[in-house]
């Protein structure tokens, strides 16, 4: 202890003493006070507005008369000021004042005894209250309409239209094709395509900007509610429309969504309605629900088994998908219907030989039945009509004679060899895997081998095992387990013994990669290692988005099915001639007439100019149809890859030993 003056004082203990620890406590540091904050006079006006506008209607019009006046009453005054007619006396000059201030403010402006003057304003503010209301009232109407016309929930009164329903990877194409379409000779008036999604119907008419852009004479109209909504179906007059398309759903799951939507339109349209209707399913488990629903006028696809008998046709002919190509799409040429010239009772042949601008492909009995590729000499009877390939439904006129033929040029096929077994290399799995094994099994030889590259899950090796059951007896799968986007595993088996390369992606499912993105991953490895072999590969892809397709590598010899794209194209087509249902079908199948890519020295002389009339007359002698060529220079280039379809039949040509004719014809 120590002492200060007469007082003790305890001796002071150290921080470390008082903790207890033996150690050194820094003290607190003293409280400070925050700096004080400034804010701008910009800022504290705008929190001042804020507050004012937060007190209602009433605060808001009692600041906004007061900022008028503090505006309108100096600026009167110095109009009254600085005019060399003002009266001179001061009252009057305040008269002045005032009477331009209520001019200007719209409250009469009178002048005189206070009680007049009040009597004034009070009809101002009751015509200004008067006429405030009805500007707001109209305005409120007009912004009411707006707005429920941008909900997308008017009706739709239109007559022969083409009606859309739903939303889905199609759309685009379809909208496209049907734009194309109705440039054709039997649709020069305005027409109209109107779209029921469960989409906001801005949203809608912004997506089909970007991705068709402008519509020339076509009027797209969107409107929105759920298309088996028969409420919802009712606002695009169904029962009035010329054809209904039922787009698919994303999934096989989504199917029965599409069978709602054909019993809603029965139900919005009625049983008897006229239009025709198309729709489309994913998986066979609605097939035939969905044909019930949508009655007799109805075409149902099963997309899954489209997709896998181009697959398998392309396959075994390099090139045939630029030639679909061009048969679906609205561009070029395409499958019409005409009246049979001549008169009745002319063969098929003698009637096909009077198109010039068009070539024959079939028949249209007067009973609706389809006869594609028919005998040469079979007769037209009345109310028949002649299938052709031409660029409208308004070619020329028929020709009177024929456009002749030269008899020395045409050739003789050889006999047909038998063909030996083909070998083909499938990487992926999915869904349509199966159905394409199927087709393959029923258009190949004898001894075919499919090898598999998959990844060995248990659901991918039960799917071999019943394929394997299935068609074992026709086709030979051998399974290889691999992941097809390694470079090594289709490294690891010689390519060039491979007839075709075939590449799936996996099943589209919601919150899982781009199936794409493993397709393009695979295609690059084969064409580098097609560029290390240095033998030519045959590669069929299948793509789900048709963007895909403009960055996807590729040979010459790369043929590509774009499920949404080919859909979309097909869907397209029949709605415009329903007749184009058969011959697809027809077209598409595994038995039947096809279309071919022969060697062009099947039917001509090569190494001479020859007319197409010729390679008509010969493909008819041997029991085909040509309706085109392609061109061995132009193989390689964009975007026909050399493929003319519907020369006209006085076209002369230098015709090589590797070009090729498009025949529709049965399969060898």
């Amino acid at each position: 202890m120590r002492t200060e003056g007469n007082r003790v004082v305890p001796p002071q203990r150290t921080a470390a003493q008082a903790t207890g620890t033996g150690k050194a406590v820094t003290p607190p540091a003293p409280h400070r006070r925050p700096p004080y904050r400034t804010d701008s006079a910009e800022a504290r006006l705008r929190y001042w507005f804020d507050t004012v506008l937060t007190r209602g209607t009433p605060a808001l019009v009692g600041w906004l008369a007061l900022a008028c006046l503090l505006l309108v009453v100096p600026v009167s005054a110095l109009l009254v000021w600085t005019d060399d007619h003002a009266p001179a006396s001061l009252s009057s000059r305040i008269a002045a004042v005032w009477r331009n201030t209520g001019q200007t403010l719209r409250l009469g402006g009178e002048v005189g005894p206070p009680l007049r003057v009040a009597l004034s304003v009070l009809l101002a503010l009751i015509a200004l209250l008067y006429v405030s209301t009805l500007v707001s009232l109209i305005t409120t109407g007009i912004t009411d309409k707006l707005i429920a016309l941008n909900r997308g929930h008017s009706t739709v009164l239109e007559r022969g239209h083409t009606v859309v329903l739903g939303w889905s990877e199609q759309i685009p194409t379809v909208i496209t094709e049907l734009v194309t379409g109705q440039v054709s000779a039997a649709r020069r008036s305005r027409a109209v395509v109107t779209v029921l999604a469960d989409r906001v119907k801005t949203a809608m008419e912004e997506e089909l900007r970007t991705a068709v852009g402008g519509t020339g004479r076509t009027r797209v109209i969107c409107r929105t509610g759920r298309p088996a909504d028969p409420t919802a179906l009712a606002r695009v007059s169904p029962a009035a429309a010329e054809s209904v398309l039922v787009l698919p759903r994303d999934s096989p799951r989504d199917d029965a969504e599409t069978v709602k939507t054909l019993l809603s339109l029965t139900a919005a349209a009625g049983e008897h309605h006229p239009a025709r209707v198309i729709a489309a399913v994913r998986g066979d488990r609605h097939l035939t629900a969905a044909r019930l629903a949508g009655g007799p006028r109805a075409t149902v696809l099963h997309t899954d088994d489209i997709s896998a008998r181009l697959l398998a046709q392309y396959a075994r002919a390099p090139g045939l998908s630029h030639v679909h190509q061009e048969l679906l799409d609205f561009a070029g040429h395409e499958f019409h219907t005409l009246p049979a010239p001549g008169p009745a009772g002319l063969t098929f042949k003698k009637a096909s030989a009077r198109c010039p601008e068009s070539c024959g492909a079939g028949l249209v009995r007067g009973d609706g039945t389809v006869l594609l590729n028919p005998p040469a000499d079979t007769r037209l009877e009345p109310g028949d009509r002649l299938v052709v390939v031409a660029e409208d439904d308004d070619p020329a006129h028929p020709a009177e004679p024929p456009v002749p033929y030269d008899p020395t040029a045409l050739a003789v096929a050889p006999p047909p060899a038998p063909t030996p077994p083909e070998r083909y290399l499938l990487l992926g799995w999915n869904r349509r895997a199966p159905l394409l094994t199927h087709r393959l099994s029923l258009s190949t030889p004898p001894g075919t081998t499919l090898d598999v590259v998959t990844e060995p899950t248990a659901a991918t090796r039960a799917a071999l095992r019943s394929v394997t059951d299935a068609v074992g007896h026709r086709l030979t799968l051998v399974h290889h387990p691999g992941d097809p986007t390694r470079p090594e595993a289709p490294a690891a088996r010689d390519l060039a013994r491979y007839d075709a390369v075939i590449v799936l992606g996996p099943d589209s499912r919601r919150g899982h990669e781009d199936p794409d993105d493993r397709t393009l991953v695979t295609l690059l490895h084969l064409r580098e290692l097609q560029r290390r072999g240095g033998h030519p590969l045959h590669v069929v892809a299948e793509l789900t988005d048709d963007r895909s397709l403009l960055i996807a590598p590729r040979t010459a010899a790369t043929d590509f099915v774009v499920n949404g794209r080919t859909i979309g194209l097909l869907m397209t087509q029949i709605s415009q001639n329903p007749h184009r249902a058969a011959v697809f079908e027809e077209l598409f199948a595994p038995d039947g007439n096809s279309v071919h890519l022969r060697p062009a020295a099947h039917y001509v002389a090569t190494g001479r100019p020859t007319s197409f009339a010729t390679v008509v007359e010969s493909a008819a002698r041997q029991g085909a149809c040509a309706i085109g060529y392609r061109s061995h220079e132009h193989a390689a280039t964009a975007p026909h890859h050399g493929v003319r379809l519907n020369p006209p039949k006085s076209h002369v040509r230098h015709w090589h030993p590797a070009d090729q004719v498009v025949v529709i014809a049965p399969d060898d």
